[in-house]
């Protein structure tokens, strides 16, 4: 497919956060860009004051006519069910119809693509490198599967040669894709409804990895049993970082590569997990040839991800803080970071579990995770894309936490739950709805 010469992309769930990173990239190319999502959020807010057409009514009546001519690109997400009235009317139709993966590949194809992947990480590692490749005049954009605070967007740049793309291991996804430098930050056992078991997810990993020839230009988390330069932190990895401490509630550090070593960066995000992002970032940067001055400029500048680790309130009396953290991984993580930063504090976490087949396969994970936190509020499965599973509940999961302090909560309960908490540090966790309750809470906790 040639998509110079595609003039409207239509797409079927135009609101995911990868999905509207490529409606941008497109509408900033100049072509005629609408779609469907199932429901309304900021996100389809703010591409609605860009320009970009989008009803939530799946009604082939409620596609523009502009976008039923034979130059039409259709994109759809793997979330869409195989019913979508629209989808099958493209279909029937005979329309070129491409998964978001497939669209990525082809337009990262004739660019240097640098590929990052893993279960936990993406995001965040792919916003600190388009970050640091845009600080030092790099031709690049980069898609980042969140908004990026420092651009307000997911779509980093308007570059032509080089691309930075999340290699998303749902669906096997990424191995559409071709990188000539990548990553894997993780290879946890996620998207069991998929894959089935964690030597799968391991073999589809491995698999992505072999489409790097120079394993020079491959950068593997350390203990990750993969080919490549190996990321670590105060290990004996290719690059590591040293000498870590934490001066005015950021990281400074020092970083041993395999031909230099970098004093005194600066870096704000919280979290050993995001050090971990940060040195997969100035790894894969370095390999391409970034100066250092600039690299360690903008991991002093970068700002972070909206819904990772975002301060909503940061007062004396009360922290609120909202992370999308929905794998039991992540939650640890996330757990790690706010104890470093408020020790001695009693924290509550506010989670809302993501998908029945995910709460199902890693309940016991997702249990140890939260009975870390000294209150939990667990509030009904976000479906997303699933029908309910027998028995699968968050009144089932809630059995299995620990924690002396924890209860079921519906929307309409949490403010008053919070208020009534002994705790001064509140985290809303979770990758569902959740995030459309955190500007609300921010309000009248303010």
């Amino acid at each position: 497919m040639n998509l110079n010469q595609i003039h409207n992309v239509y797409f079927i769930g135009i609101g995911g956060i990868g999905m509207s990173a490529l409606a941008r990239y497109f509408k900033n190319a100049g072509k005629h860009v609408a779609g469907y999502d199932k429901t309304a959020t900021d996100l389809t807010s703010e591409m609605t004051v860009d320009g970009i057409e989008i009803h939530f009514d799946d009604n082939v009546a409620a596609i523009p006519e502009t976008f039923l001519a034979d130059n039409t690109l259709v994109v759809i997400t793997p979330a869409v069910p195989n019913d979508h009235t629209e989808w099958q009317y493209f279909n029937q139709q005979g329309y070129q119809i491409k998964k978001r993966a497939e669209v990525l590949g082809l337009i990262t194809k004739d660019t240097f693509c640098f590929a990052v992947a893993g279960t936990h990480g993406k995001t965040t590692t792919s916003a600190i490198l388009g970050h640091i490749l845009m600080e030092s005049g790099a031709d690049v954009t980069a898609f980042v599967g969140g908004i990026v605070e420092n651009y307000g967007t997911n779509l980093i740049g308007n570059g032509s040669k080089i691309t930075v793309v999340e290699a998303d291991e749902f669906d096997r996804s990424f191995l559409h894709l071709h990188p000539n430098i990548a990553c894997v930050t993780s290879t946890d056992a996620d998207h069991l409804d998929i894959y089935g078991d964690s030597k799968s997810i391991e073999a589809s990993f491995a698999e992505f990895a072999s489409k790097v020839a120079d394993k020079e230009n491959l950068f593997i988390a350390s203990g990750l049993q993969l080919p490549g330069l190996t990321i670590g932190i105060e290990d004996d990895s290719d690059f590591t970082a040293d000498n870590i401490r934490i001066e005015n509630s950021r990281y400074v550090f020092d970083v041993t590569t395999p031909n230099e070593i970098i004093k005194n960066l600066n870096f704000s995000l919280p979290g050993r997990h995001n050090l971990m992002n940060a040195l997969m970032a100035l790894a894969m940067a370095k390999t391409f040839g970034t100066p250092t001055e600039d690299v360690a400029k903008a991991l002093m500048s970068f700002k972070g991800i909206r819904r990772r680790f975002s301060y909503q309130i940061q007062r004396e009396d009360l922290v609120f803080i909202d992370d999308y953290a929905h794998h039991p991984t992540e939650i640890n993580a996330v757990h790690q970071a706010v104890s470093e930063l408020y020790p001695g504090q009693k924290i509550m976490a506010i989670f809302q579990p993501h998908l029945f087949s995910r709460t199902r396969d890693f309940a016991d994970g997702f249990a140890r995770s939260l009975s870390a936190f000294d209150e939990v509020l667990l509030m009904d499965i976000y479906p997303a894309r699933e029908l309910p599973i027998s028995g699968i509940t968050s009144e089932w999961l809630l059995g299995k936490v620990t924690s002396e302090k924890k209860s079921l909560a519906a929307k309409s309960e949490l403010l008053n739950r919070i208020q009534a908490s002994g705790c001064n540090v509140i985290m809303t966790i979770g990758a569902g709805d959740i995030g459309e309750l955190v500007e609300p809470l921010k309000k009248a906790l303010s």
